[in-house]
C-alpha cells in the first residue's frame, strides 16, 4: 500500500465514511491480514481505464486462523494521480463477509 497509494489517499467500502490517509489504509491492512493464514487474489479481466480512472474486478479467499474461510468479489473504482491511487471505493454485497467453515484446501 505505500507503493501504490498517494499520502492522502481515501478509501471507502460500499459508499461508506472514507478513510483518509496512507497510513489509515495500512494500519487497516494490517488489522486484516494478522488475522488472515493465507489470503489468495486474482484480477478477472477485462480491467477497463480511461484516463486517471480504472475499474478492476477483484475475487479473493481468505483463510482466517480460527479455521474459517472468507471468499468474496468486489469491483475497485480507482482515480489516479500520477503512479498512485488517490481515491478508491470497493462495491461488494457485504454478506459474503461473513466467514464459512472451510471445505477443503485453498
Amino acid at each position: 500500500m505505500e507503493e501504490f497509494y498517494t499520502e492522502q489517499a481515501t478509501m471507502r467500502e460500499n459508499q461508506g465514511a472514507p478513510r483518509v490517509g496512507r497510513a489509515a489504509h495500512v494500519a487497516n491492512e494490517r488489522r486484516v491480514l494478522a488475522r488472515a493464514r493465507t489470503v489468495h487474489s486474482a484480477c478477472i479481466r477485462p480491467a477497463f481505464v480511461s484516463g486517471d480512472h480504472s475499474v478492476i474486478r477483484w475475487r479473493f479467499r481468505f483463510d482466517w486462523l480460527d479455521g474459517t474461510v472468507t471468499e468474496m468479489e468486489e469491483v475497485a473504482c480507482q482515480r489516479w494521480e500520477g503512479e498512485r491511487i488517490a481515491e478508491e471505493t470497493f462495491f461488494y454485497d457485504p454478506a459474503q463477509r461473513v466467514p464459512r467453515a472451510a471445505s477443503g484446501p485453498a
